[in-house]
């Protein structure tokens, strides 16, 4: 099976695939440190001494962070947002560049098909005979929900499946192989492949056609020479 241009021969772009990447993992991050404010801490508001005529300084309630148990002041908070946004446009685009790059290192393998049966010894057995490294990490795609494939490969080590419309590409540059199910070449490339649209086409015919079009040789007449006579 011939891979499609619109997927796996795209121009590759190294730049936008960086971008991709550290978006996926800032999306993927969390804040878990987290410090209580002096409105957080347990404690009474009462003020501890009296504001002026004890000769010492004055101070608030017990809550102040300058007392033990008191609030902190400038600490790390879990409601920190590291969510990053990339229009749809150039995610496709960073994706088609990493299934080009991988398709460039013959990483890309098709299976024809896989039958309907729960084992995790069957897809082992598959595995030995593909032309594969078992131990590096493989990426399964499938074209919608394979349910006998997803459960019998979840338990072999750095064997991931993952549905065509997930595909992603921190998935596909960290995967030393790719199998592809035949239709979920298919699935793919309606999803993620270039689409050329009818007004590109229609210029592309446009060009074409003065392209093909017989350009005639036209003879340029010399200017005619002015004359010196004064005009009265």
């Amino acid at each position: 099976m011939d891979l499609p241009a619109s997927l796996f021969g795209a121009d590759v772009n190294y730049g936008l695939m960086h971008q991709m990447v550290v978006l996926q993992q800032s999306n993927r991050r969390q804040s878990p440190a987290h410090v209580k404010t002096r409105a957080e801490v347990s404690g009474s508001t009462r003020k501890i001494v009296a504001q002026k005529h004890t000769g010492s300084a004055r101070h608030g309630n017990i809550r102040n962070p300058l007392m033990r148990g008191g609030g902190k002041n400038f600490g790390p908070r879990n409601d920190k947002n590291y969510t990053k946004h990339m229009p749809q446009k150039m995610r496709q685009a960073a994706l088609r560049s990493a299934l080009t790059v991988q398709a460039g290192k013959n990483a890309i393998l098709g299976l024809e098909n896989y039958p309907e049966t729960i084992k995790t010894k069957a897809i082992h057995d598959l595995l030995k005979k593909l032309p594969v490294e078992l131990g590096r990490r493989i990426v399964i795609v499938t074209a919608g929900a394979h349910k006998s494939l997803q459960l019998s490969a979840r338990n072999i080590v750095n064997v991931k499946t993952v549905t065509a419309s997930y595909l992603n590409l921190e998935d596909v540059l960290n995967a030393r192989h790719l199998i592809f199910m035949v239709d979920a070449i298919d699935q793919a490339e309606a999803i993620f492949g270039k689409k050329v649209t009818e007004t590109k086409k229609k210029a592309v015919k446009e060009v074409k056609a003065k392209e093909d079009k017989p350009v005639k040789k036209t003879t340029k007449k010399a200017p005619a020479k002015k004359s010196s006579t004064p005009i009265s």
